[in-house]
């Protein structure tokens, strides 16, 4: 099965391509073959699932090397069924650990890249989680959400949340877009200088402290989530580092990276990477919390355009370029690998339909695992499971800056709740 335009470009990123999304339960904790056998249930006909990389070498040399070798174009393979005995375990380590410990390490061997964790001492309010780490190149963050989605008890029924189709764009549009996408950023400023290093956070944000927040500005007509997070990004990056202005003197924007489902209602649980990144400048240099909320709204406001651009213009350009010249897609993934080009990568993620239960046991909250990008930058992901609200930071700066900044983003979100106007019961 030949690979996406989208799996190339995260397989050649250079990046270790883990994420994650765990499921936070309150019970008594399922034997591990309780979870075997509801995995081999529910997911052993799901084709993506028994993909492995077919490529010269077996042990991700082809991964790191790039997608060529003897044997020519890397595909995905079905060797035949997956064993959920080696793909399903239980975690030795809480969830904020097993987070940590899995980010970096990418998933070879051999197996299809990913396992599901049975982890004992979740936290975060439940007594264990079901955690889902795959590879970015065979899976999308809305793909662990569909997966997941259908462990939990009743019929594996299909999501009940439906994506509009793209709006239609011209080429002038698109033209405008692949300009924003070869201007020129800013990296966040290293300080103190040395190697960098991973880091990972995990912070639960009070839901009524969500809510309040989601009301600013008090005179427009509130906030999304995706808006408060990107608000919120900016003000940490201002506490953190200061204004732009004053790390270079330099005009260059701050961008963060803000992927977009590109599914609609007819593939709305299609498993896979059927997504693109849209470059949002961040207001950094906006003075006060609100006014940063309103300019990052602005910069919100043309995404679905701008999404609606790589899907029906960019892609299928890049796909009828690879097709006959397949280094254009190392070309443009060479674009990506500088920390200028995205300091920051922002995704707001809502678990779909109703809470639901495991085998009886109540679904409490998500937590997400966005991936570790590359030195310099930093990644934000915010789940929303019900009333639950839980922000993962994971960095590749200095160390412990991913606790520094999840707590600045808090603050903000407290800053917001703190100025709103009490709702009218």
């Amino acid at each position: 099965m030949r690979l996406s335009y989208a799996d190339e470009m995260l397989l050649l990123n250079g990046c270790p391509g883990v994420i994650g999304l765990a499921v936070v339960l309150s019970g008594e904790q399922p034997d591990v073959e309780q979870v075997r056998a509801r995995v081999a249930e529910r997911w052993a006909g799901l084709e993506r699932m028994n993909c492995v990389l077919d490529g010269p070498r077996g042990d991700g040399t082809a991964v790191r090397r790039g997608l060529f070798g003897r044997r020519g174009r890397m595909r995905w393979a079905v060797p035949g069924p997956f064993d959920p005995g080696a793909h399903v375990g239980v975690a030795s380590a809480k969830l904020d650990d097993l987070w940590a410990r899995s980010v970096d390490r990418p998933l070879t061997g051999g197996l299809p890249p990913w396992r599901l964790h049975v982890v004992p001492d979740a936290a975060h309010g439940g007594d264990f989680a079901l955690a889902l780490v795959a590879q970015h190149a065979l899976l999308d963050g809305r793909s662990l959400a569909t997966l997941m989605r259908a462990l939990m008890d009743g019929p594996a029924a299909r999501e009940s949340v439906r994506s509009a189709p793209p709006p239609r764009v011209g080429l002038r549009a698109a033209g405008r877009e692949l300009m924003t996408l070869a201007a020129a950023g800013q990296a966040l400023p290293m300080r103190p200088p040395g190697e960098p290093c991973s880091s990972v956070a995990v912070r639960e944000l009070p839901a009524h402290m969500v809510r309040s927040a989601r009301r600013q500005p008090a005179d427009g007509r509130g906030a999304t989530l995706n808006e408060l997070l990107v608000g919120a990004v900016a003000g940490a990056v201002r506490d953190r580092y200061g204004p732009v202005r004053q790390w270079r003197q330099r005009d260059e924007p701050v961008y963060t990276a803000v992927p977009c489902d590109l599914r609609t209602g007819a593939t709305t649980g299609e498993l896979g990477n059927t997504l693109t990144v849209v470059r949002v400048p961040l207001p950094v240099d906006v003075d006060g919390p609100v006014a940063r909320l309103r300019a990052g709204q602005a910069a919100m406001a043309g995404v679905p355009e701008r999404a609606a651009a790589h899907a029906t213009v960019l892609f299928p350009a890049a796909e009828a370029v690879r097709r006959t010249g397949p280094w254009v897609t190392g070309l443009l993934a060479d674009r990506g690998r500088h920390n200028c080009f995205a300091a920051t990568a922002t995704t707001a993620m809502k678990w779909p339909g109703g809470a639901g239960t495991f085998q009886g046991r109540r679904l409490v909250r998500t937590v997400g695992l966005p991936p570790l990008q590359h030195p310099g930058t930093v990644s934000f992901a915010l789940a929303q499971a019900g009333d639950a609200f839980t922000l993962t930071v994971v960095c590749h700066l200095r160390p412990n800056d991913a606790e520094r900044l999840a707590d600045a983003v808090v603050t903000e979100f407290e800053t917001w709740a703190g100025m709103a106007t009490p709702s009218v019961p």
